[in-house]
């Protein structure tokens, strides 16, 4: 049976679209239909993130690959221009455009995005205004430093109205040209310096605010303002080893305004002083008191780690008041690192107020 022109075509376009849609399917990745917003792609990937970040996998080499498969999906996914090349080109399209440079971001850099970080993923057009940053203090425990730790911050901050989209009106159609400025949100303005010499030169338009549109009826939630105040759940994710004194940043999650970038969210890591250890880069330090026979015989005895483990302490020479013994790989976890640095411990010993008459005699009896 011959196919007809129109069939072949049909044919043409089902191979079509079977070798676009050849690879990775981003969309299947982060678990989202490919009519998905972006505000929808943005949330899967927090959470999915969270799930299979190889410090909560660890060992997991299926872990770490999801984690990054779901970043490549997401830098895809949330960029429009990358979004429609896929779209039409499948991943092929994508490594045809790569060709000239780039290619995907660190997986940890686009995680610290979202949860804080040194990374940074993505930029922002010249043309774009960028609203102010916002930071704050972080206070945390050097066990949560040592340990990493996950934690739940409600941040107060200017939202754009869901009411109103940010336009201010109450409805859509309440929204007008401004007829002072035409909508150009400046005026000529002619100003005379003397017989028939005229200045003319442009002014922003008091009517509209430079914003070339006038609001009939305003919001009721937001009072025509475009934003009021809101709460937004961050989750920090501390790593290990994280430097005292160090930033974690949330990018485009400060205040938000109609027709302007959200600035950054920057949180300054304090470390709440410890009662056993003191940090020192990636060095611990810490004191012990041993009794005078201990200094004197040696000894072993277990110090508590900030990770509950218990680290031996032993002495089988004589100790000096003040001598620092040094013991390897026990201190901080090095930043993104697999290596550790030292602890040192500085012994105090402690003389007894009295001497009983048994070891006084034992002293007279070896003196003889």
């Amino acid at each position: 049976m011959r196919l007809t022109s129109l069939s072949f075509l049909g044919l043409l376009l089902l191979l079509s679209v079977d070798i676009i849609y050849c690879g990775t399917d981003y969309y299947s990745v982060l678990g989202v239909s490919r009519s998905a917003s972006s505000r929808e792609i943005k949330k899967r990937y927090k959470q999915l993130s969270k799930k299979y970040h190889p410090d909560k996998n660890p060992g997991d080499k299926e872990a770490e690959q999801k984690f990054v498969q779901l970043a490549e999906a997401y830098e895809v996914l949330s960029d429009d221009e990358k979004r429609d090349i896929y779209d039409r080109y499948g991943e092929e399209g994508l490594k045809q455009r790569s060709q000239g440079g780039g290619g995907f971001h660190n997986p940890f850099d686009i995680f610290a995005s979202f949860f804080g970080g040194t990374g940074h993923f993505g930029h922002h057009q010249q043309s774009e205004r960028q609203g102010p940053n916002i930071t704050m203090e972080l206070e945390v425990e050097l066990k949560e430093l040592y340990l990493g730790a996950q934690i739940e911050v409600d941040v107060s901050k200017q939202v754009i109205c869901e009411h109103c989209g940010g336009s201010g009106a109450k409805k859509a159609d309440d929204v007008i040209t401004c007829n002072v400025c035409g909508g150009r949100g400046v005026k000529v303005v002619k100003q005379q310096l003397g017989p028939g010499i005229f200045q003319q030169f442009h002014s922003t338009c008091e009517t509209c605010g430079g914003v070339g549109k006038i609001v009939k009826s305003k919001c009721p939630v937001c009072k025509g303002k475009k934003v009021r105040r809101g709460n937004e759940q961050l989750t920090i994710i501390i790593e290990k080893g994280q430097v005292d004194g160090g930033t974690i940043v949330f990018e485009k999650e400060g205040d938000e305004s109609p027709e302007t970038i959200p600035g950054d969210i920057i949180f300054k890591v304090n470390t709440i002083p410890n009662p056993t250890f003191e940090r020192k880069g990636n060095d611990l330090y810490a004191e012990q008191t041993i009794s005078l026979i201990d200094a004197l015989t040696g000894f072993e005895k277990n110090m508590t780690h900030l990770d509950d483990r218990n680290v031996l302490l032993k002495r089988d020479k004589v100790t000096q008041p003040g001598f620092v013994q040094i013991i390897k790989n026990e201190g901080m976890p090095q930043f993104r690192s697999q290596s550790k640095g030292d602890l040192y411990v500085k012994y105090t010993v402690v003389f007894p107020s009295v001497i009983d008459d048994n070891t006084k005699q034992e002293k007279r009896f070896n003196v003889v």
